[in-house]
């Protein structure tokens, strides 16, 4: 594909600022000048916004189908989904469950191949089974186990070497150790833990770098024990996934949130499930049944089981919230893409990267995805 985008398109830079200027793609890439375009065909974007493509980290599923269904053309509805509502690149992640089923689910990343109607697979994002039964959320206390590094490596392998998280409850048996033999390998995740702010620190001491769904499954932050928010606050280093749907976090400590990190920190994600883009009803996470109204999705005990939300809905709800548009985009592009170690190739629009643009309006609305 070659096309330019019209000089009049807003286009977001790398320092957050917006431009005018042109855009020239050829072969899905970003190139520096007119002349290394063969299709001079140009996409008039005047008085729109131009932005680089959402990279969602963590989402488990949307459009009635959810990628623990180890289901391969499943999995091409869901990046469909994803596409069409602006997230361009993708990591679907898996829940708690029995190592055949995790081996056949993982598997089935490698089916999908070159499939340009949807979202580009990253990576998968392996939340589980390593967590604190404490602090499970949605994943069944049954099929959660020790921190084991072959049993990551064995899954790993199943999936091509295309895992780029794995969450870990820090304060289990086992965790440090899993930490020291892996945090070259992949990106490790602090999350479904009761870990106080010691363990925590001392985890992010041995490599571990990103929380998962920060507040969400761990304790609160309290003034004389900060558990891993505090820890998290601490370590320069550390990316900390935020649900911004209105309903998993208050908007005062999203705000908040974003004063603390600061906009290089803050990944948003959408940690979304099957139910994303569905009718109000009943639906399935990790083999457990799970009610969905007016994007609030829960449990039969009332446990929140993931979100509703895609993570482009999510990114407009934290500048609704009054979080600076330029931040914003920030956490749900160039964070993102930073964390899972893919900025050279996604997260900006700059020359040599993926073109994956968005066509927006000034308040977000999203009106073409290239």
């Amino acid at each position: 594909m070659a096309y330019n985008i019209g000089k009049n398109g807003n286009v977001f830079q790398e320092d957050g600022s917006f431009q005018i200027q042109d855009l020239y793609v050829e072969n899905h890439k970003i190139v520096a000048t007119e002349a290394e375009v063969t299709d001079k065909t140009v996409i008039d974007a005047k008085g729109l916004k131009v932005l680089p493509g959402l990279v969602d980290v963590h989402s488990h599923g949307a459009f009635g189908h959810d990628f623990s269904d180890a289901d391969p053309e499943g999995l091409k509805i869901i990046l469909q989904y994803e596409k069409s509502h602006g997230v361009t690149s993708y990591c679907p992640t898996s829940m708690t469950l029995p190592a055949e089923e995790l081996k056949e689910i993982f598997a089935t990343i490698k089916t999908v191949g070159d499939f340009p109607e949807g979202a580009t697979v990253r990576g998968i994002n392996m939340e589980g089974p390593f967590l604190d039964p404490k602090k499970k959320g949605a994943h069944v206390e049954g099929y959660i186990r020790k921190p084991d590094a072959e049993f990551f490596r064995e899954l790993n392998a199943y999936s091509g070497n295309m895992v780029k998280l794995v969450t870990l409850a820090p304060n289990v048996e086992g965790a440090m150790e899993f930490i020291d033999e892996v945090h070259n390998e992949v990106c490790i995740s602090l999350g479904h833990t009761g870990a106080d702010y010691e363990t925590a620190s001392e985890a992010m001491r041995r490599g571990a770098h990103h929380v998962t769904h920060l507040y969400n499954a761990m304790q609160p932050l309290a003034h004389r024990a900060p558990g891993l928010i505090g820890a998290a606050s601490d370590d320069e280093q550390c990316m900390v996934e935020m649900i911004c749907d209105g309903i998993h976090i208050h908007p005062s400590v999203i705000r908040g949130t974003f004063r603390m990190f600061g906009p290089e920190r803050i990944v948003l994600i959408s940690d979304s499930m099957m139910a994303t883009g569905m009718e109000n009803g009943t639906y399935q996470l990790g083999g457990q049944e799970v009610t969905m109204k007016d994007c609030k999705a829960t449990l039969k005990d009332g446990t929140i089981a993931g979100s509703a939300t895609n993570l482009y809905d999510c990114m407009r709800k934290v500048v609704f919230f009054g979080v600076p548009v330029e931040e914003a985009v920030f956490s749900a592009t160039r964070n993102p893409a930073k964390s899972i170690g893919i900025y050279d190739e996604v997260g900006s629009l700059s020359v040599g990267k993926e073109a994956d643009i968005l066509l927006v309006t000034d308040d977000l609305e999203l009106k073409k995805v290239l």
